[in-house]
């Protein structure tokens, strides 16, 4: 996922951060569409309100993740835009180990984002934006996931977001409008779709229908390290010493929120 957005700040020179972004939602779009080809129930009814609603957050946020790490350093915007996955696990966690390892995740994440509200507010209001969206993006994706139907449902929603959102690629005037002919721009961003949507949304479906909400917004705290790593190796971003014990706390409050007691049903509780 960061791999990609590691690329996608590569664009953001030729045309805008929305614009990247949508590129990615319509290629994901197309690629799921081909892949799982939805039956005609899948477009109507309950099954098409819950792919759109889960379409539309996803799509959303990552345009205002864009806009974010347009703005700011990936390991920070990825550190804030956490935000949405600790208050998943704080309001469904009701055990102290989870609230521990929730604490513990928060912490870890103050520790790796360095925020200064004087070099980009836009950017953490961005961030901020993109962190209630991933929120919704779990708790709607859990549903989707528990329908039996997450794929399918899944390019519903992103071909549905796809149309929806697609005036968000004229953002940025005629120059950036312009870059979008470009065969190279598309084909990143298509790449853009795969590796970034396709492939971690996928297996994210899989983990939810086996884990509940808590469980699944507390691992996702492997994230912003991984956002870290690869700040430092593809974007040239060192992190301080503070990142770097954020780093471990984080992977210690996803060891501890994983050790659950033997016999656990697989979908356990969702609360």
């Amino acid at each position: 996922m960061y791999v990609g957005a590691a690329l996608a700040v590569g664009l953001f020179d030729r045309t805008s951060a929305s614009a990247v972004a949508m590129l990615r939602v319509i290629g994901a779009a197309l690629v799921l569409l081909a892949w799982r080809r939805p039956r005609r129930s899948g477009w109507r009814g309950a099954r098409l309100g819950r792919a759109v609603a889960f379409g539309l957050a996803t799509a959303l946020m990552n345009i205002a993740f864009y806009e974010a790490i347009a703005r700011l350093p990936l390991g920070t915007a990825v550190a804030i835009e956490f935000c949405g996955p600790v208050a998943v696990a704080a309001v469904a966690s009701r055990r102290p180990r989870d609230v521990a390892a929730v604490v513990l995740a928060a912490l870890g994440v103050l520790l790796i984002a360095d925020v200064r509200w004087s070099g980009s507010p836009s950017g953490v209001v961005w961030a901020l934006a993109a962190a209630t969206m991933w929120a919704a993006y779990i708790v709607l994706g859990k549903r989707v996931a528990s329908a039996g139907n997450g794929l399918d449902e899944m390019a519903v929603g992103f071909a549905v977001a796809a149309v929806l959102l697609s005036p968000l690629l004229l953002v940025g005037g005629p120059s950036s409008t312009a870059a979008l002919a470009d065969p190279g721009v598309l084909m990143i961003g298509a790449g853009l779709g795969v590796l970034s949507s396709v492939v971690p949304y996928v297996l994210d479906q899989i983990v939810l229908r086996r884990v509940g909400q808590a469980r699944f917004a507390v691992l996702l705290a492997l994230l912003p390290a991984t956002a870290t790593v690869v700040g430092l190796v593809g974007l040239a971003q060192v992190p301080s010493l503070g990142e770097a014990v954020g780093i471990a706390a984080v992977v210690a409050a996803v060891a501890l929120r994983s050790r659950d007691e033997d016999g656990q049903a697989p979908m356990g509780r969702t609360g």
